[in-house]
């Protein structure tokens, strides 16, 4: 590793309000925001996160002021806080209509930990069109319209659940899933979902959990629902579903040989992203 760039960082997002929410934003959602604030130091302005930027942008100051950064971009270094932070700042000193359109590779500095207000909460907004990208004020002309329905043909439809935290619903193709991240320590996720899938209870209301990703550090048990569920129909059972989850994690009794073997099947079957 060259000297003075950051070194890799495994949980890269930790400490944030809405953690698992910056992994699902940077990771599984297609197009979605989600509020920011930086720190009086870095003049207290309200930023948007997104996933995506046209262009793969890495930022972008919008000619209204309107300041956004996005997640789904291209690592630079190990330390995908730093890279996010590099391109925030980098926008927040451009003049009103330019695009970060890449950082390069960061020195070590702030990261994101560093450079926004940990008391505003990240309160995420699923989209399901990239309109957003533009000024309310932009001349829509036919170009930009079919440029932006060419965008929104590519996203995924998915929604952000209610009845838990991180939960999103998704409809991939004929079949729906849920991808739900969490904020405990993975091990301690693992556990839990062994425990359950053990005794056969993993899976709520015809839904059956098929596994995890590794993302950002962070555990994100996906499970496959019946055919046409739409994402108000698995509120309730979720719900539902929550406190047998939670108490299957703080359980911290040793796994007996059902819940070792079930773990073991979940770990040779994870995927990590990235």
């Amino acid at each position: 590793m060259a000297k003075n760039t950051p070194e890799f960082v495994l949980r890269p997002f930790e400490g944030l309000p809405g953690e698992p929410d910056w992994v699902a934003l940077r990771e599984l959602v297609p197009a979605a925001t989600a509020t920011a604030r930086t720190t009086a130091e870095h003049g207290a302005r309200d930023v948007v996160v997104t996933t995506v930027l046209p262009n793969s942008w890495a930022a972008l100051h919008r000619a209204d002021g309107v300041v956004l950064v996005a997640l789904q971009t291209g690592t630079s270094s190990g330390d995908a806080s730093r890279d996010v932070a590099t391109a925030l700042l980098e926008a927040l000193d451009a003049e009103p209509g330019t695009a970060v359109e890449t950082i390069g590779l960061p020195t070590p500095g702030p990261r994101l930990q560093d450079v926004l207000d940990l008391s505003v909460p990240f309160e995420v907004t699923v989209h399901d069109s990239f309109s957003y990208w533009l000024d309310p004020s932009t001349e829509v002309t036919p170009e930009l319209q079919a440029a932006m329905e060419e965008a929104d043909a590519g996203i995924v439809d998915t929604r952000r659940l209610t009845s838990a935290e991180s939960a999103y619903w998704c409809r991939m193709g004929a079949r729906e899933y849920l991808r739900w991240a969490q904020p405990a320590d993975e091990q301690v996720v693992l556990d839990g979902l062994s425990r359950l899938h053990a005794r056969r209870e993993s899976g709520f209301d015809d839904a059956k959990f098929i596994g995890y990703f590794r993302a950002a550090g962070i555990v994100v048990p996906v499970w496959e629902l019946a055919r046409g569920s739409e994402a108000d129909d698995i509120e309730k059972p979720v719900a539902d579903f929550v406190p047998r989850l939670q108490a299957a994690m703080a359980d911290e009794t040793p796994l007996d040989a059902n819940a070792r073997r079930a773990r073991a099947g979940l770990v040779a079957r994870q995927v990590t992203l990235r």
